[in-house]
Parts: structure tokens; sequence; C-alpha cells
């Protein structure tokens, strides 16, 4: 039985280090050391912030093993902080980084009743939240598409084989990625992406490369079959749908 290793209280409840990387990649600080400015003076104006404090910032996370402090107030990338680079990870405060971030703040009122307390640090409900902010829910779309997940594997089984599809509705289908994958790898089928217009009217890039969508009279008539009215619909310069539906 292998032995346990005891846990570092002090590093599990760290707060200043998670902060510190948010706040450097917030202001881009890894990415002006990779274009030449390494100097904390020169960084701290091309990212228009205070010196000393970006120093203290920067210091402490050289401390963590993030960066090299190769001359007093001069700074390089290591292999973690390169790490900062990739724009995938969503660490900056700006957009859903932000709100991700934040909203842990919420936990204690969840633990203690249960409910979600995001609204209380954004003002509204997070479905909310985001249609009242459409460039944080751009970058939500991102995360949860291609950029934050990467291409999706559209080899799904289907009962009986590809050959009798005809339609495939994705529902709460984001950006599309998965439904575009798979209409490219079935030609012949055609497809409908129902979600929320303003993620609807960010599919135009992916659909771009391929794949036949539904047209509104089509969707229409697939979703009465279903038995779902259509209350709203309309039709995208992508090809794609903005649908809001309800059991009839």
């Amino acid at each position: 039985m292998a032995e346990r290793v005891a846990a570092d209280l002090e590093a599990l409840s760290d707060l200043c280090t998670p902060w510190c990387v948010r706040v450097v990649v917030t202001l881009r600080i890894a990415d002006h050391i990779a274009g030449g400015v390494d100097d904390v003076e020169q960084l701290a104006a091309v990212a228009g912030c205070d010196a000393d404090a970006l120093h203290n910032v920067l210091s402490h996370l050289v401390g963590k093993g993030v960066f090299e402090e190769t001359a007093p107030g001069r700074f390089a990338l290591n292999d973690v902080a390169r790490e900062l680079l990739d724009a995938s990870r969503f660490l900056g405060l700006e957009g859903i980084g932000g709100r991700m971030a934040a909203a842990w703040s919420t936990l204690p009122t969840y633990v203690r009743t249960g409910a979600l307390g995001y609204s209380e640090v954004f003002g509204l409900p997070f479905w909310e939240d985001l249609a009242a902010h459409p460039e944080v829910a751009a970058t939500f779309d991102a995360l949860m598409g291609p950029a934050g997940h990467g291409t999706p594997d559209a080899d799904v089984r289907v009962a009986g084989g590809w050959d009798s599809v005809r339609t495939v509705v994705d529902v709460g289908g984001g950006t599309g990625a998965m439904l575009a994958e798979i209409l490219r790898g079935h030609p012949r089928v055609r497809g409908t992406l129902v979600d929320f217009p303003g993620t609807v009217a960010r599919s135009a890039e992916i659909f771009q490369a391929g794949g036949k969508t539904n047209t509104l009279p089509e969707f229409q008539e697939l979703a009465r079959a279903a038995g779902l009215e259509v209350s709203s619909a309309t039709q995208q310069p992508s090809g794609t749908l903005a649908v809001e539906c309800r059991p009839t």
C-alpha cells in the first residue's frame, strides 16, 4: 500500500498565486516578454500598469517557478510561463475567465443554501448575464467550442447506421462544432443548430468549411412532427437557425 503524502495546507489555501497568474495573463505580460520587452519598467508601460506592483507580482511568480528574473528587474519566459501564451486556457480576467474566477466567491452561498450565488457578484443569473454582455458570451462560446475543447470527434454511432439519417438537430449545440463535423462526415445529411441567437450567429466561421443546414421551413416542419411549437426563429447568414421552441 502506497504511503499517503501529507497535504500542504498552505499550498492548498494559497489564493495569491492563482490571482497573480490571472493578472499577468490579463495584462499579456508573457506575450510582451515573448515580443522582446523584458524590463519591468517597459513591461509596465506597454501593459498600462504600475511598475512596482508588477515587479512584486512577477517576483512572486518567479518564486513559484513561473518566469525567471535574469537580472534585477528583467524577466524571461521559462517553460511554465510559455504556457501562459496559450489563449485556450482562458486564464485572463476579461471575458469568461474572469467570470469563472470570481464566481468561486459565491461558494459559501451555495454551500449554505444550495442555491446559486452567481447573481450576487454579477447582478444577473449566468445565462442572463451572458445575454447582457455579448463580449463575455463570445468568450464562453469559444471556451465551449474548438478553441477550448479542440475539434469534436464526430464518430457518433447511430442504431442502424447513418444511411437512413437525413436530418440532425443539435439542441444546445453552441457554435455548432460537433454538428459541422457530423455534416462534413456525412454530406447527405442536413443539420439544424439550436441555441441562443447570439451563439448561433457566431457559428458562421465554423460552418463556412462545409455542411448543409436546414432551411427555416424545413426545421419548422421537423419541430411540428416532434410536438414542438416554434415561437421564434431567424435564419442566420451562415445558414444556421436561431430558434426558440416550446412543447405544444
